[in-house]
C-alpha cells in the first residue's frame, strides 16, 4: 500500500512565473488627470481622502519647488 504524503504549496517558483506582478502596483499619469476629482473630494470632505493621507507619492523636483514657493508666499505676512 502507498503511503499518502502531504506537501505544502508555496506558489509558483521564480522559474515557473517570470512575469509575476509586484505586490504593490503603481500607475504613472499626468497630475491633471487626478487633480479635479481629488480637489472635489477634498472640498466635500470625503472620508477616503483621510484614508490616503499618509500615502507616499512621487512628484517632479520642479513641481516640488513650485509647491514650496507657493506655500511660502501665500502665508499671511506678520
Amino acid at each position: 500500500m502507498i503511503n499518502p504524503r502531504l506537501r505544502v504549496y508555496f506558489g509558483p517558483s521564480e522559474s515557473e512565473s517570470p512575469a509575476t506582478l509586484p505586490l504593490e502596483r503603481t500607475v504613472t499619469l499626468p497630475l491633471g488627470e487626478i487633480l479635479t476629482p481629488l480637489l472635489d473630494a477634498v472640498r466635500n470632505n470625503r472620508t477616503w481622502v483621510r484614508d490616503f493621507a499618509d500615502e507616499e507619492i512621487t512628484i517632479s523636483m520642479d513641481l516640488h519647488e513650485m509647491l514650496l514657493a507657493y506655500e511660502h508666499f501665500r502665508r499671511p505676512s506678520a
